[in-house]
């Protein structure tokens, strides 16, 4: 893999930030490894009660991210986070078990929706989301970006609005070298 993708579907900030990645990995041809990172997790479970249902619908698709992961199912997976931001942050809707069931046959993904509610995906998920917290962790959201060759993956980077060609290859091209730099550590502004 090129790159490995940590996310949270409920997230619009991630949502954004993946967009941002497809572009460049089609340009670039690059290989994205889809990864489970778990707002709900990070929270210790305490959302607000206005988030619970969209923060359950995503822990469901984030069990089905990481049974697609471990058949080696990566394109699968990003054909099925593409079917639920679409539906969620592209037509303002909050994520729910109603639009991630959508999504899954969209991706056309009926073989593996027995996952979404299989409860022994959790253990996979609480491992994929360690493995993102340790990689840029403390203080840290979703997303988590990593890619071979660096010893620490990044959180971000955070986008207010998918870029065009050329500034999304731009990021691409000038993130890594950061990412393989040990001195490196953040760049980092306030929120709009």
């Amino acid at each position: 893999m090129d790159a490995t993708f940590f996310f949270d579907p409920a997230c619009p900030w991630t949502w954004r930030t993946s967009r941002w990645l497809v572009a460049a990995a089609e340009a670039r041809d690059l290989r994205i490894e889809w990864r489970a990172f778990s707002l709900s997790i990070l929270s210790g479970g305490q959302a607000p009660l206005e988030h619970a249902e969209a923060m359950a619908a995503s822990s469901r698709a984030l069990r089905l991210v990481e049974a697609l992961r471990a058949e080696g199912r990566h394109e699968d997976a990003g054909r099925f986070y593409t079917e639920l931001g679409t539906r969620t942050h592209d037509a303002g809707n909050p994520p729910s078990d109603k639009l991630v069931a959508e999504a899954v046959t969209a991706a056309g993904l009926d073989d593996m929706a027995a996952a979404l509610d299989d409860d022994r995906w959790d253990a996979e998920v609480h491992t994929s989301h360690a493995l993102a917290f340790g990689s840029a962790g403390p203080d840290i959201g979703s997303p988590v970006l990593m890619v071979p060759g660096a010893d620490r993956g990044l959180h971000g980077p955070i986008l207010t609005e998918v870029p065009d060609l050329d500034d999304t290859l731009l990021l691409w091209d000038s993130l890594l070298p950061l990412f393989r730099m040990s001195a490196f550590h953040e760049v980092k502004r306030g929120r709009r």
